[in-house]
């Protein structure tokens, strides 16, 4: 998937949307690893590849292109050209639920997405035995997932939940009607893969800090979306925090927070709603992980001398591709 192929403000690309990746000729391979395992407190913690799409340079604000070619290259990541960018869910088994953050892209953008379903059952589980999936936002790459293509609920017993915020705009009529072409393509999206599970009752909302199960909170991250949410996951003195997309580009926006993308819905509180998480995380030494940090995702954050922050990986991707991994990992 590309944005510099077929950017979403193009009225000949219906399906490219202000917020989410358009389409490419990826390879239909799979990344590796497919899903990574850890342990914290009594939690079983399955991140999963959906796998990654393509994002332009162009599409961060608040920075310089000589900047944006810095971090990058001190990140030893390609400076030229568009940014290969992870899409990742995560599978929390919290005593007799297992709970699913975010269900990918399914289908809805390309070959090189879509791998949430086929790596939960690598990992040994089944969409059948999903009874919880918690949404950060309502986003195309985090909610096609739900459907297969006949439009029939992929994790057929569970229950979905959303901020309010998040329900109130993304499945509002009189939101989408004076919406632009490309934009309502968006927000149909969104109600076509939460239908079936809404018709019969297994949409559910929640308001903003609300806790949602015994040791499971959710975390109001507004910025990117009208409702975007995290969610705290807490065991045995120790804290998972799930943060969604407060980050689409770790090597950049660790260090340079300020800077925002073109997705964002209100880029100004996006800047603060992420200095305040970051903040929160190196304060707290939550465990954390995120749906566009590279696979798996999961780490800490750490504050610089300079005022800033950076991101501590537990592994990389190419040490433990699919493995199972002790608690020891992520301390």
């Amino acid at each position: 998937m590309r944005f510099s192929r077929g950017s979403f403000l193009g009225i000949s690309c219906l399906l490219a949307l202000t917020f989410i990746f358009a389409a490419s000729s990826a390879s239909a391979e799979a990344d590796k690893p497919d899903f990574y395992r850890l342990r914290m407190g009594d939690m079983e913690i399955v991140a999963l590849s959906d796998g990654h799409t393509f994002l332009s340079q162009s599409l961060f604000r608040g920075i310089s292109a000589q900047e944006m070619r810095l971090f990058l290259e001190q990140a030893s990541q390609p400076a030229d050209g568009d940014i290969r960018t992870a899409v990742n869910a995560y599978l929390v088994r919290m005593g007799d639920r297992l709970i699913l953050v975010d269900a990918g892209a399914a289908a809805c953008f390309g070959s090189s997405l879509g791998q949430i379903r086929g790596n939960l059952e690598a990992a040994g589980y089944l969409p059948e035995a999903v009874d919880t999936v918690l949404l950060t936002h309502l986003h195309a790459d985090h909610v096609c997932g739900l459907t297969d293509r006949a439009g029939a609920a992929v994790f057929p017993n569970a229950t979905l939940w959303t901020a309010e915020e998040e329900a109130d705009y993304w499945l509002s009529e009189e939101k989408a009607a004076p919406a632009s072409e490309g934009m309502r393509a968006a927000f149909e999206m969104a109600r076509a893969a939460v239908k079936p599970y809404a018709v019969n009752g297994r949409l559910k909302t929640f308001a903003r800090g609300q806790e949602l199960f015994p040791g499971v909170t959710s975390v109001s991250s507004a910025g990117h979306t009208p409702g975007h949410s995290g969610y705290l996951f807490a065991s045995r003195g120790q804290n998972l925090l799930i943060w969604g997309d407060i980050v689409h580009n770790g090597a950049v926006q660790f260090a340079r927070p300020d800077v925002s993308i073109a997705f964002d819905s209100d880029s100004a509180q996006a800047v603060t709603t992420r200095k305040k998480i970051f903040e929160q995380a190196a304060r707290e030494r939550f465990l954390v992980t995120g749906a566009h940090l590279p696979f798996p995702g999961v780490g800490y954050v750490r504050r610089t001398p300079e005022g800033g922050y950076q991101w501590f990986p537990i592994l990389s991707d190419q040490e433990f591709p699919g493995g199972e991994n002790a608690a020891e990992d992520a301390k």
